[in-house]
């Protein structure tokens, strides 16, 4: 190209230009391209004559020149001076008049035989064999699946023209751009653009005119042929065909039961969009998320994704919008046709018609006599979750736990799995909430929790019917007052009351309802016969429990 910088000297007169005088006052740091012949450019500039006067103005006009270079479609000096500019990069231009409009000049504008002076700002270069310029900025370590066409995709955007000035933003509308992909909704360098992308991705997307806007432009804020700069965020994409994603992070060994329909599930959670915002978390709130899973209490997704889960289960459900909140989002934090992901710890989980779980560790050899309801119990046992947080043991304590079996007194569940069982016997119990603390739970056992005992029988004693303090093991004396009655002195007071009975004991006659503090169960039963409660039985008031139950019978009848 002969494209002559001259320099004007100090001195004297320099004659007739004989090529265009270029002064490149302002070169960009980056320049990425050099407008070459063939090349569609646009630019602004002013246009003077030597004195100043303006003849012309592009921004007078308010909009760019767009042209191509170097194939005479423009005058000599400009296709010349043009060659060479990079985007941003300012010229001065003195252009000779045979380089310009020559000795005929323009009617009324501009004289014969005039030498031009142009202030050229170039604001995009661009040729017909362009392709797409995709650079990626930065790109997330895991990406599992990328966009396709027919995708839906939820992205943010930054345009600029491609001398930097801004012309659209997602951001500042504060939402993402929605679409689909591959389907002529966006322009095509955009359509093109965006697949293979991965949720997280970040690219710079350049984009000629003839794939973006053309010769028309967009509005008052794309000029005609103007190549478009995209800087895009992809936050998630998904297909309409997609159904939940499931990826089993830690799968306990072993399982032995999994999920299904109609059980109740306690589980945490982490709930993220695809780009990692958190939008809820159950462990925040510190409180399980309780529900019945493929009963429609929670999103399908989740309702299928929490199918087949384990106890202790770790599970990353990832759900498309269509099968989470829709094209409509929830609340603030989930926007329309967002892709959920749910980090989900299992807990636990039962059925509400389950029973308990008896596993048998050890059973003596030889157990003739095994535990029965109201009889009287000593075990140990170390209550859990079954995600293993501990909640209470009996080896905290310096004696085993004592209950009479069938009196209510320990959750039902646990009454179950101590029956039937032998002194030295171990079992682990699987004691689903019905049968435990059921929806309310109880101090320091969370609500609808499964527990687990481990439970060993320490000693068993024979209990007594329901109601019964004491029963004889064959018929009681025929003149049981006078036998009570140890001084015969016609009354029986509490001291004699409780000599007899215990001597009935000691002589295997009778036995009082098992209990770790006999002494009362004795004044109990005294108490019930001194029915005036003046401190001695008469023998108008002793009676049977048999008896007393015979007359209730006769006065109900």
């Amino acid at each position: 190209l002969l494209l002559g910088i001259l320099g004007a000297p100090a001195l004297g007169n320099p004659g007739p230009l004989e090529d265009v005088v270029i002064d490149r006052y302002y070169i960009p740091k980056i320049c990425l391209r050099e407008a070459q012949m063939g090349d569609f450019v646009r630019y602004h500039y002013n246009g003077t004559f030597k004195d100043g006067k303006k003849f012309d103005s592009s921004y007078d006009r308010g909009a760019t020149v767009a042209g191509v270079v170097g194939v005479g479609r423009l005058i000599t000096g400009m296709d010349r001076g043009l060659q060479g500019m990079c985007v941003n990069e300012r010229r001065h231009l003195i252009v000779p008049p045979h380089l310009g409009y020559g000795s005929i000049g323009v009617a009324g504008l501009i004289p014969p035989d005039a030498t031009l002076y142009f202030d050229v700002v170039m604001l995009d270069i661009w040729n017909k064999n362009d392709k797409l310029q995709v650079t990626t900025v930065s790109k997330p370590e895991r990406c599992n699946r990328t966009v396709e066409n027919s995708d839906f995709v939820r992205y943010h955007y930054n345009g600029t023209l491609l001398d930097g000035t801004p012309f659209d933003s997602s951001y500042s509308k504060g939402s993402t751009y929605d679409t689909y992909v591959g389907t002529g909704w966006l322009i095509k360098g955009m359509d093109q653009g965006l697949l293979g992308m991965c949720a997280g991705e970040k690219r710079s997307i350049i984009i000629p005119p003839f794939l973006a806007y053309g010769e028309k432009g967009y509005g008052t804020v794309i000029p005609p042929q103007a190549s478009l700069v995209f800087s895009v965020l992809l936050v998630d994409f998904h297909n309409p065909k997609d159904g939940v994603f499931l990826e089993h992070l830690e799968v306990p060994e072993p399982c032995k039961r999994r999920a299904v329909t109609g059980d109740f599930v306690r589980y945490h959670y982490n709930g993220t969009l695809m780009d990692g915002t958190l939008f809820d978390s159950s462990y925040s709130r510190n409180q399980t998320y309780n529900t019945y899973i493929g009963k429609g209490y929670i999103i399908p997704g989740m309702d299928q994704g929490l199918q087949g889960v384990c106890v202790g289960e770790q599970r990353r459900v990832v759900v498309p919008p269509h099968l989470a909140y829709g094209e409509n989002g929830a609340g603030d934090k989930i926007p329309g046709s967002a892709v959920l992901i749910f980090d989900v710890h299992v807990i636990d989980f039962h059925n509400p018609a389950d029973p308990v779980e008896i596993e048998t560790v050890f059973r003596p050899e030889g157990c003739n006599v095994t535990t029965r309801n109201r009889d009287f119990v000593r075990y140990h046992y170390n209550c859990s979750l079954l995600d293993g947080t501990r909640l209470f043991s009996s080896h905290d304590y310096e004696k085993p736990q004592e209950v009479t079996l069938g009196a209510n007194k320990v959750i039902e569940g646990l009454n179950s799995g101590l029956l039937d069982m032998c002194v030295g016997e171990r079992r682990v119990l699987i004691i689903p909430p019905h049968l435990g603390h059921g929806e309310s739970g109880a101090r320091g056992v969370p609500g609808s929790a499964v527990l687990r005992f481990e439970v060993e029988l320490i000693s068993m004693e024979e209990g007594v019917p329901e109601g019964y303090l004491f029963i004889w093991h064959g018929e009681p004396p025929a003149n049981l007052y006078e036998q009570m009655d140890l001084n015969k002195d016609g009354e029986i007071p509490a001291d004699e009351f409780s000599t007899f009975i215990k001597t009935q004991v000691t002589e295997g006659k009778g036995r009082l309802m098992p209990s770790s503090d006999s002494e009362k169960v004795i004044a109990d039963m005294f108490q019930n016969q001194d029915r005036n409660q003046d401190g001695k039985i008469t023998p108008e008031e002793l009676k049977l429990k048999s008896d007393e139950d015979q007359e209730k019978i006769h006065e109900e009848l």
